[in-house]
């Protein structure tokens, strides 16, 4: 063989085996990542990584002359170099808050509770229609802050007549965080209630879209928090409950996941320091109070285009090319480590269907066509709630059933306001209880 043919092999052996080297203290520092529940920002892993690699490589050298011990640091150096990335925080360790609206005024609350919520009011724009009671809205996330597109919904609703109050949840948007430990669907339950006493107007009306819609059935469930309660509006709900949670089935019609052009924009994922600590949470290998990352510098490190194609999903299909921005980059606001905390509460949660079932606050239950929701965390709702008096099933909108599309908004609001006076509903009472097999066989 050429005596140049030679060394490429040799050069090439070297090569393949550095490249092993790194990678296994690549892989090596990430287990004590997840070991260590990312300690010290990563820095126990880091250093215990590194000196690992370095004594490792001077067993490799010890027989080598002077120059050629060096050979096997190398890939020490570059190891330690990759995972230090990991390491070194790229935004603010304090929380970022949005800055404020234009276009509302931001209040802050302080509860009973000891959560600070920034709370959002839209008077009746026109008080020759206003009406009795107040309206409170729920947003989704869970611990997001409340999106312009939703904003707009809530300002048609007060052009209605409606006297609308919103609130963002502890840790989303410009409400003040909590400890980690706080974050829990029962928390974001009695923060309802305590925001009902602090409005001090008496019972209330509730619309609750998605997480909302969660804490809204629960709050049905807890008649010390029902008894505040006028009616109650359960939109595109998540899982009620830990056994809801567990249940598999399909989904409505197709929605524009995966046929929407990919989010534009930064992405935190494309950070090892985020890609690492999130990666690693969402697989249950870092708790949420990891060390790693502090709950605020998540906050701020996490932005839109990292909700990849969970924005789609809540569209049609036939609206995947024409889906609008729902926030703007200053608005937009989400505590990824707090929403999987409420998460897994509800997945730990015990069944409320028995407390469900003596419900008798009138309500209403709206599904989408294209609704990106398991179907029976829907009906379960439905199933077990006896003062639910109508269901709305609205065709052509997916999961953000008030969009800005079309005549989306307007659809949404009659349905709504047709039940908050208790006039006839503009769509067929469907499905019902006796329809709910039926439903779930045709809707997929």
């Amino acid at each position: 063989m050429p005596t140049f043919a030679i060394r490429l092999v040799r050069f090439t052996g070297r090569l393949l085996l550095a490249l092993a080297a790194v990678t296994t203290l690549v892989v090596a520092f990430l287990a004590l990542i997840a070991l260590t529940d990312g300690a010290g920002s990563g820095l126990a892993a880091w250093l215990t990584t590194l000196g690992a690699g370095t004594v490792l490589a001077l067993w490799r050298g010890r027989h080598r002359t002077w120059p050629a011990r060096l050979v096997p640091f190398l890939p020490v150096v570059v190891a330690a170099v990759l995972t230090a990335t990991v390491c070194i925080s790229t935004v603010p360790t304090a929380r970022q808050y949005p800055p404020v609206l234009p276009f509302v005024a931001t209040q802050h609350w302080s509860l009973a509770t000891g959560s600070r919520l920034a709370v959002y009011h839209y008077p009746p724009a026109n008080p020759g229609t206003r009406h009795p009671l107040p309206l409170v809205y729920l947003n989704g996330g869970p611990v997001r802050g409340i999106s312009v597109l939703d904003h707009r919904f809530l300002q048609l609703l007060a052009r209605h007549g409606y006297d609308v109050y919103s609130y963002e949840q502890a840790g989303g948007g410009r409400s003040d965080l909590l400890p980690m430990g706080q974050y829990t669907i029962s928390r974001s339950v009695r923060d309802l209630a305590a925001f009902v006493d602090r409005l001090n107007k008496g019972k209330v009306d509730i619309l609750g879209f998605s997480s909302g819609g969660t804490v809204l059935t629960r709050a049905l469930a807890d008649p010390n928090v029902a008894a505040r309660l006028h009616r109650a509006i359960i939109a595109e709900p998540g899982p009620m409950d830990g056994p809801t949670a567990h249940l598999t089935g399909h989904k409505g019609r197709k929605s524009a996941r995966g046929l929407a052009p990919a989010m534009t924009g930064p992405r935190s994922t494309h950070v090892p320091r985020y890609a690492v600590a999130f990666g690693l949470m969402r697989l249950g290998l870092l708790t949420p109070d990891t060390g790693l990352i502090g709950q605020a510098e998540g906050d701020n490190a996490f932005t839109a285009a990292d909700l990849g194609s969970d924005t789609a999903s809540a569209y049609c299909a036939r609206d995947a090319h024409r889906i609008p921005a729902e926030n703007t980059a200053q608005n937009f606001s989400f505590s990824p480590v707090a929403s999987l905390r409420v998460e897994q509460t509800v997945k730990d949660s015990p069944s409320i269907a028995p407390l469900l079932r003596q419900s008798r606050t009138p309500a209403m239950l709206m599904i989408a066509e294209c609704s990106s929701q398991v179907r029976q965390w829907e009906t379960t709702v439905l199933a077990n709630d006896p003062a639910i008096q109508r269901t709305q099933y609205m065709p052509g909108v997916g999961h953000h059933m008030w969009n800005g599309l079309d005549d989306n908004n307007d659809r949404a609001a009659a349905v709504i306001t047709a039940f908050l006076q208790d006039k006839p509903a503009p769509l067929p009472n469907y499905p019902t209880r006796d329809e709910i097999a039926t439903f779930l066989r045709d809707h997929k």
